[in-house]
């Protein structure tokens, strides 16, 4: 049976527990023969501290407990779940799927798991798809995900990028509903693009062929990303038919301060409805943007009504926004 709308009921969120602060990042790469300091990174960024995981720790477990707490928020339990979608692009192995491993560490089994790969704006991208799911009645109950453990894929000997990321998962339940929940959305991808910013490694041969560290150029990145969030957040406020004026929130993707705040005073929003956790979080890559929505949900700013802007942008290069009525 077909729904004519999708609707977050629950949102999730999980860091581990060991927090590197700048400090500890500086005394870590003065280790390795790398300068930078407190002052570099927060200027550049806006970040302070970030999360790594564990040695043994992967993106299924951070995922996990998210899911479980996005869970709970809705008031279900995984045999409710009949979708689940992973956003990663550091998944536990090459195969299968981390949402098909999350499945049996959830207990449940049979409902269709996959994951998307869209880099930082996979959480968004995860979450039309399973809206599209929903409404097409495939599904009326999904589970979205984004979880990485991007400390395992960074450079320590470049301190323009290894500072700048952090591991954590983010999840929303998201239902069939006769209220209007996902109004709109609207994605793009430029793969002309792709070398600014990639991890270019491989398996082959059963060895790792290639490059498998992040690599960025910080200052395309940023131009780029700049332009391309605005578009994508006018083209999905046309498309819902909202102007700026009825924006609650923005929560976009934790990647730079200075980008957000770009996006936020582009489209007049005050500074205090802009949700930022990157100053805590770093750049989680696709499980920012829910890890950011379930902070400021928890934390009572994001209430049930208020009109909220999902905005990703990442490697590939991909970028899109989510319209939602919470």
């Amino acid at each position: 049976m077909t729904s004519p709308y999708a609707r977050i009921t629950g949102t999730g969120s999980h860091l581990p527990p060991r927090r590197l602060s700048n400090e500890d990042m500086v005394a870590m790469l003065a280790a390795r023969g790398v300068e930078t300091s407190d002052q570099w990174i927060v200027e550049r960024t806006g970040i302070r501290a970030r999360h790594f995981a564990d040695d043994g720790v992967a993106s299924s477990d951070l995922a996990l407990h998210a899911a479980r707490h996005a869970l709970e928020a809705a008031g279900r339990s995984a045999a409710d779940l009949d979708l689940i979608v992973v956003a990663t692009s550091t998944p536990d192995m090459v195969f299968p799927s981390t949402a098909s491993i999350l499945q049996h560490k959830l207990g449940v089994h049979g409902c269709p798991a996959f994951d998307l790969q869209a880099v930082c704006s996979g959480f968004v991208y995860a979450l039309v798809v399973a809206d599209a799911m929903v409404r097409a009645g495939s599904a009326r109950c999904a589970l979205v995900v984004g979880a990485e453990v991007f400390s395992r894929i960074l450079d320590f000997s470049d301190r323009t990028t290894c500072v700048l990321f952090g591991d954590g998962a983010g999840a929303v339940v998201l239902e069939a509903s006769d209220t209007p929940g996902i109004l709109a959305s609207d994605l793009h991808a430029d793969g002309r693009h792709l070398e600014i910013l990639c991890t270019p490694g491989t398996v082959a041969g059963g060895k790792v062929s290639g490059q498998p560290l992040l690599k960025m150029d910080g200052p395309a990145v940023f131009k780029l990303a700049v332009g391309v969030l605005e578009s994508s957040a006018r083209a999905v406020l046309a498309k819902a038919g909202r102007s700026e004026a009825d924006l609650d929130w923005l929560v976009p993707h934790q990647a730079n301060i200075r980008i957000m705040q770009s996006t936020a005073r582009k489209l007049k929003l005050p500074p205090e409805k802009l949700v930022c956790t990157v100053d805590e979080h770093g750049n989680t890559s696709a499980a920012s943007v829910p890890l950011a929505l379930d902070v400021a949900v928890r934390g009572g700013r994001i209430r049930r009504g208020d009109t909220v802007m999902l905005e990703g942008v990442g490697g590939g290069f991909t970028w899109g926004a989510v319209l939602l009525d919470y």
